[in-house]
């Protein structure tokens, strides 16, 4: 017994189990860690640049849909005075739904003066 260490009533064995002392050259873990660094600093980059991208999008959106706020109160401002816009009279009459070159246009632009009317209500 005389290789057996007594640990808390237990006796110890020498063996294999257990974490063994790291002996890993030095250089090669500092190489490691840079290595790491650099990983870390990559993919930071790439959010950073993902993100950007996004805040870009979303502000060309919020400007378009500024834009539109303004078409619309423009409109109710000219129809406040008891005029009709020539656009609210296109749709009105259906001129643009005969138009060939108009057709996809022509519900975006509907859906979107029926959403509006809507809320006026």
């Amino acid at each position: 017994m005389d290789d057996n260490k007594m640990v808390a009533g237990k006796v110890k064995k020498p063996g294999k189990r257990g974490r063994k002392p790291a002996k890993i050259d030095l250089k090669a873990k500092l190489e490691r860690s840079r290595q790491s660094a650099r990983e870390c600093r990559a993919r930071k980059k790439l959010r950073y640049q993902y993100l950007e991208e996004l805040v870009s999008s979303k502000e060309r959106a919020i400007c378009a849909l500024r834009e539109e706020l303004e078409m619309y109160k423009q409109w109710c401002s000219a129809m406040d005075q008891g005029k009709i816009p020539s656009e609210i009279k296109a749709l009105l009459t259906g001129d643009e739904q005969k138009t060939p070159q108009g057709g996809s246009s022509t519900k975006t632009r509907t859906s979107k003066t029926s959403i509006s009317s809507n809320g006026q209500s």
